[in-house]
């Protein structure tokens, strides 16, 4: 439902974007979205309570601004370079780093890690973290679950973006490897580049 309300509002907007633009248009998008979901689970006693991650970029050619809700992650990409994530975790462990109540390393394998502070649909307003970034010719974002990056760490994610393949055999590349890792989870990926290697079909 996240996805296609999106794709519906999206269709119908034209013109360009200025970065102000972007970012009261998306956070716009989203609370919308939420409520949405909300009044729905609301109306419909066996979605009550539900709720979803979400992670969403606009993209234009100079830059991008990014959202995201819970732990579906944004991490950005350049040639040589180890992906970098570019949004906020919404979880407890997340929390409990910040204040540096464990390590990293703690982090990792923590019981409570996949308890969300935040999700979209399960309350009618919602906080946001909206940014723009600089979109440079060469760049990539990669849009993922916490299905693919609770099994690939981020060394591995370069890894294989610095693979001489096309953008879709990256992402079955990923999607195999986070499966042979175990896969107990949704695995959802996407890879946008702005340097046109992308699937021209």
């Amino acid at each position: 439902m996240a996805v296609d309300l999106s794709a519906e509002k999206f269709s119908g907007h034209s013109g360009l974007f200025t970065q102000d633009e972007a970012e009261l248009w998306l956070n716009h998008l989203i609370r919308g979205v939420n409520l949405h979901l909300y009044e729905y689970a609301e109306a419909h006693a066996e979605c009550r309570g539900m709720g979803t991650t979400f992670a969403g970029a606009l993209c234009t050619n100079e830059f991008i601004t990014i959202t995201s809700v819970g732990d579906s992650r944004i991490y950005i990409w350049n040639k040589g370079h180890l992906v970098k994530q570019i949004t906020e975790d919404h979880t407890f462990v997340n929390e409990l780093l910040k204040s540096g109540q464990i390590t990293m390393e703690q982090a990792v394998d923590h019981p409570k890690r996949h308890i969300l502070m935040r999700s979209l649909g399960t309350e009618p307003t919602i906080a946001l973290d909206t940014s723009t970034f600089e979109w440079t010719n060469g760049s990539h974002i990669l849009i993922c679950s916490d299905g693919l990056t609770n099994k690939l760490s981020d060394e591995k994610l370069s890894e294989i973006m610095e693979d001489a393949k096309s953008l879709r055999e990256k992402t079955d590349m990923m999607i195999k490897e986070a499966n042979h890792s175990g896969g107990e989870d949704n695995i959802s990926v996407v890879i946008i580049s702005n340097d046109g290697d992308g699937d021209k079909e």
